[in-house]
């Protein structure tokens, strides 16, 4: 029998096509609407992890409590050892050293003498070390506008919009001015290799890139650290790991009645991002039980007005003779049948698609220009596990429910008025 009905859902287009392109038309947006949301908000935690908070962050107490005012003066020391107990006692993570900074940028005439200056958010960080991931975790080569990535100590990458508003070229020389770690006056050359622009203005602003080997140097830090980043190598954050290396580490290495001793801090500690993801959980998941709710009410329609459209179809049947237990059953096999076709092809045109934009993403820095939060400026969606199967939900179900609704009409149906339907 499944044969047959397949012949027929095949053979007659007039009764399953539309179904079928209604169904795979409201899987498909379930399953994209699902990877999107997913993946804005992943991004979102993403960014924050590769520019500042890290998956966890190694901080001074000190330091910790004052972060926004950069206080490298309570910056961690005696970086390199601890980053070989690190790498020996969480192996299955990478450790990374920044260095946060900042001060007066300075732009000399030909004669040496100040031509323009403007405010410094500067962050040093390991671009020179072989198979250092830094430059790629940063998004720096994709960002550089004009120019190449620092290649030797002493040059740095500066703001776009800072070396278009005050004519900096590629090859001139910047000065920072700022304070060293112990206090004293900092002052610093360096040479322009190149132009950055994340996209987003609370990046863009004044920012200079330069690697972390010169800021210890112009910054009297040997061997010191504003904060040590750890990141896991599954390439994601993940709460309760986060937690167990958290936990691990303040037991072992951190004391509580020493200012300079070091804490661990995971992202959902940080910069109030632990509000911001349980708030993106709670909406991703509302969102797309809103959207599966309202495709499954869609389909259901679907089917429902899809049954009583074959009202003489089925009284032309029970006239031959067939029982109308038979005929309600051959119709549920049918829409099951009908709504899994429509939904493996909507589920593989979601995923199709959803897997486009993961590897391509959809750029919106023309829209971040004056944003002051961080925000990714290409959002992506994210194929997940639950995408293969979240659209059957509308696709089967609620498809088989509206036609399970519409058949109870054949129980309905009177010999008498069949006959009469007929005569005419």
């Amino acid at each position: 029998m499944i044969k047959f009905l397949f012949k027929g859902i095949l053979r007659d287009k007039s009764r399953s096509l539309l179904p079928i392109i209604v169904v795979s038309l409201g899987v498909f947006l379930t399953v994209l609407m699902s990877g999107w949301i997913g993946g804005i908000f992943g991004d979102m935690i993403d960014v924050n992890a590769n520019f500042i908070t890290g998956h966890v962050k190694i901080m001074t107490r000190a330091y910790a409590e004052n972060e926004n005012q950069l206080p490298n003066d309570l910056a961690l020391l005696d970086v390199e050892e601890l980053l070989t107990k690190l790498n020996s006692d969480y192996p299955d993570m990478e450790w990374v050293k920044r260095i946060n900074f900042g001060g007066l940028l300075d732009v000399p005439d030909e004669n040496g003498e100040t031509r323009a200056q403007g405010p410094a958010a500067g962050k040093a960080i390991d671009l020179l070390s072989p198979g250092s991931n830094e430059a790629d975790r940063m998004n720096i080569v994709k960002s550089i506008v004009k120019g190449s990535i620092p290649a030797k100590q002493g040059e740095a990458l500066i703001s776009d919009d800072f070396a278009e508003k005050f004519g900096v070229n590629i090859g001139e020389k910047v000065t920072i001015f700022g304070s060293t770690m112990n206090g004293s006056m900092m002052f610093k050359t360096f040479t322009v290799s190149g132009t950055i622009s994340f996209g987003t203005a609370f990046l863009d602003r004044g920012a200079i890139i330069i690697d972390i080997s010169d800021a210890q140097l112009a910054l009297d830090m040997y061997d010191g650290a504003s904060e040590i980043l750890g990141y896991f190598n599954e390439g994601r954050y993940i709460d309760a790991k986060a937690d167990s290396v958290k936990a691990s580490f303040n037991t072992k290495y951190s004391l509580v009645d020493d200012e300079f001793s070091p804490q661990m801090f995971k992202l959902r500690d940080q910069d109030g991002l632990d509000q911001y993801i349980t708030m993106a959980d709670s909406m991703s998941a509302i969102m797309v039980f809103v959207f599966v709710l309202a495709m499954s009410v869609v389909l259901w329609n679907t089917g429902l007005l899809g049954g009583l459209r074959r009202y003489s179809e089925y009284g032309i049947r029970l006239a031959l003779g067939e029982r109308k237990s038979h005929i309600y059953k051959t119709t549920i096999y049918e829409a099951i049948m009908i709504g899994f076709i429509g939904s493996v092809v909507g589920t593989a045109l979601g995923l199709a698609v959803s897997y486009y934009l993961q590897e391509n993403g959809l750029d919106v820095s023309a829209f971040m220009e004056n944003v002051t939060m961080m925000f990714p400026t290409v959002y992506r969606a994210v194929v997940t596990p639950d995408m293969f199967y979240i659209g059957f939900f509308p696709g089967l179900i609620a498809m088989t429910f509206g036609n399970a609704l519409a058949g109870f009409a054949i129980y309905k149906r009177k010999t008498a008025q069949l006959f009469k339907e007929l005569e005419v």
